[in-house]
């Protein structure tokens, strides 16, 4: 084997310092052969589904906390469903990097409005999101109801409004989506699964 000066002094100290270690009572295999605890063991686990895309793929997702009045949970570990239809535990790199999304402080967590005019948003309420919603909505409606065209024929639709509903949805709400809107005269809906 071939080793300059330099060489062999960085092995003679690296075996010196090892060999001193052992002597002072440190060893590797003693350090490295203690247990350690499973971090899923006391999380609760949480079906839900990727947001991503319109695929829809299944997430577990594990959170700490005992769910008292004043402990907030946290969520520390998200992975792919094996038992969902649909990705059957896969995720694609986006979904696999949904922890980092969850955690992210430019994460919006709260309903927010900017009111006609202003350059500020403003945080609401989720009753006053709710009401605000139906309230604009019923007001468009009123003002754009047709309910005989031209020619007189009942037609009953409302055209200045339309909805796109969520894509991880299972069919059951959408059916319900699109049969809500449709009774309200709506006739501009699509799911985000076709976008």
């Amino acid at each position: 084997m071939d080793m300059n000066r330099r060489q062999f002094f960085r092995v003679s100290g690296a075996g010196l310092a090892a060999s001193s270690l052992v002597a002072l009572g440190f060893s590797p295999t003693a350090a490295l052969a203690e247990t350690r605890h499973y971090k899923l063991a006391r999380a609760t686990e949480t079906r839900n589904n990727c947001t991503y895309c319109s695929v829809g793929c299944g997430l577990l997702m594990y959170s700490l906390g005992d769910g008292a009045k004043n402990a907030l949970g946290d969520v520390i570990h998200i992975e792919g469903d094996p038992d969902h239809p649909v990705s059957r535990g896969s995720l694609c790199p986006k979904g696999a990097g949904l922890l980092d999304y969850v955690h992210s402080p430019a994460r919006l967590k709260y309903p927010e409005v900017r009111e006609p005019g202003s350059t500020e948003w403003k945080r609401i309420s989720w009753d006053d999101a709710m009401n605000r919603i139906a309230k604009l909505m019923k007001e468009d409606r009123d003002a754009n109801f047709e309910a005989t065209n031209a020619a007189g024929q009942t037609v009953n639709r409302w055209l200045s409004t339309g909805v796109l509903a969520a894509s991880a949805s299972s069919n059951e709400a959408g059916y319900i989506t699109h049969k809500v809107m449709r009774s309200l005269g709506m006739l501009v809906f699509d799911n985000q699964a076709r976008v």
